[in-house]
């Protein structure tokens, strides 16, 4: 499949997020590959695992992800030259397991798995061996338990999701560097995009080599979408793409036409601050249906960050010719404005404007 063919069932699938990372692979892969044929298929090779993936990942973990996954992807195609650059003289071919390496692995499986276990509480120990060894359904546990069958349904999938997470570190024989890295894990055998924002997953995944490498086997199963877009910022034709894709979520809510000219302009903001001080960011926005409809829209970088905050806020502090309003006016045409900044990590700016009735 091409690169053209991969962006085209991204379109169809709904999701154009994995499609806009072609040309970000490209660069990873190539960086690394120099035969055009060889990084042509570790290039389709990502994209088909990112694909595979996204429908149960935060849209802004794409980016980091499809990094991490290239990456590893690259790392594993020169592990298995070198290999075969070392047995090649041999007369038989040595790519086959022998029978009693299978043995061992199968040990080494079942010795994970029995210590994966024992991570478990006792509860959840308890509920995926009724469930998975002896066979009980959700709804006899549920009488037994006194709840109701998709309470203990979605029980189960919790306990799965620790017990892949447990597997992988036995496995790997691995141990969390930091107190994040079980968190972030946990999030994404899960699925649980939210909670994968809350952790802040994806800056995570590309600071991490050990939660890099075991994050491709949790995104094996997949799970629903939501209805948040996400627009990659780069250049300033990216700005009027954020502009653009921003109109028309808002418009989707319902906003005026007034009140779109407001949001938009606010964006345009935000978004151009990305592309002069971090060079590369990413903004999302998604509708919002609670006691009243709005949209909310978080714009995040990993750039150098701002030192004073507070300074920035300040009415007519500005560091570029923009359209002249900068963060603080952005800020005072957004009913809710929260920036947060660290020096040398990045920025996040999260807006949200609510639609006026009548």
């Amino acid at each position: 499949m091409s690169a053209g063919q991969a962006a085209a069932v991204s379109k169809r699938g709904g999701d154009p997020d994995v499609a806009a990372l072609i040309s970000l692979v490209r660069r990873i892969v190539g960086a690394r590959v120099s035969e055009p044929a060889a990084a042509d298929d570790l290039v389709q090779e990502t994209l088909v695992r990112v694909l595979g993936a996204s429908d149960r990942v935060d849209p802004k973990m794409l980016e980091p992800y499809a990094i991490v996954t290239a990456k590893n992807v690259v790392a594993s195609m020169w592990v298995e030259r070198d290999r075969h650059r070392r047995n090649q003289h041999r007369v038989i071919d040595l790519r086959p397991p022998a029978a009693p390496e299978d043995d061992v692995l199968a040990r080494e499986e079942r010795a994970a798995m029995t210590r994966a276990l024992a991570n478990l509480s006792e509860p959840d120990q308890k509920l995926l061996l009724a469930h998975e060894v002896d066979g009980q359904d959700t709804r006899s546990l549920g009488h037994e338990l006194g709840s109701s069958p998709g309470a203990v349904a979605a029980q189960l999938n919790r306990s799965r999701a620790r017990l892949r997470v447990e597997y992988l570190l036995a496995f790997e024989r691995a141990e969390p560097s930091t107190q994040r890295c079980r968190p972030v894990l946990l999030a994404l055998s899960s699925g649980d995009r939210r909670r994968q924002r809350e952790v802040e997953a994806g800056r995570h995944l590309l600071e991490c080599d050990m939660c890099a490498r075991l994050s491709e086997p949790l995104m094996q199963r997949g799970q629903g979408g939501d209805a948040e877009k996400r627009i990659p910022i780069r250049s300033d034709a990216d700005v009027v793409l954020a502009r653009q894709g921003v109109r028309e979520v808002a418009a989707e809510v319902g906003f005026s036409a007034t009140e779109l000219t407001i949001i938009a302009t606010a964006v345009s903001e935000v978004a151009r601050n990305i592309v002069r001080f971090a060079q590369a960011g990413d903004m999302t926005v998604e509708p919002l249906d609670e006691s009243r409809r709005g949209v909310l829209i978080v714009a995040r970088d990993s750039g150098p960050g701002i030192a004073d905050v507070e300074q920035a806020l300040e009415d007519g502090y500005s560091t570029y010719r923009g359209l002249g309003l900068g963060l603080p006016g952005a800020r005072r045409l957004m009913d809710e404005f929260t920036l947060v900044s660290e020096v040398g990590r990045g920025t996040t700016v999260t807006m949200t404007k609510w639609r006026q009735e009548g």
